[in-house]
């Protein structure tokens, strides 16, 4: 069975979906068929706790703090992934990114 695609989830402020898209779209990334900027998100609760060396996005460290983010999520190539993940690190806000790469059998 050969993996050729992977599906990545990222979680992110809403406010940075749409940059987030279009970063990754304007790279040829969001492109399914005769479509582009496929991508879907859906709101999720998150906790964390930013530790000594933290320089955290939201919170205050030593506490444990909760907030609403979003999950997004879209399809690329697996030879893509090095590619994606540098264009997510680089316009993320978070100091520490959630980023999944899970791989889609066919």
């Amino acid at each position: 069975m050969n993996v050729d695609y992977v599906k990545v989830e990222v979680y992110l402020p809403e406010e940075y979906i749409e940059t987030m898209r279009n970063e990754l779209n304007d790279h040829g990334f969001l492109t399914v068929g005769n479509y582009d900027h496929v991508i879907s998100y859906s709101r999720v609760k998150g906790f964390w706790r930013p530790l000594e060396f933290a320089s955290s996005f939201d919170g205050e460290k030593g506490k444990i703090s909760h907030g609403t983010e979003c999950k997004m999520e879209f399809s690329c190539m697996r030879d893509q992934v090095e590619q994606v993940r540098k264009i997510i690190i680089d316009n993320h806000p978070y100091e520490e990114p959630i980023i999944y790469f899970i791989p889609i059998l066919i």
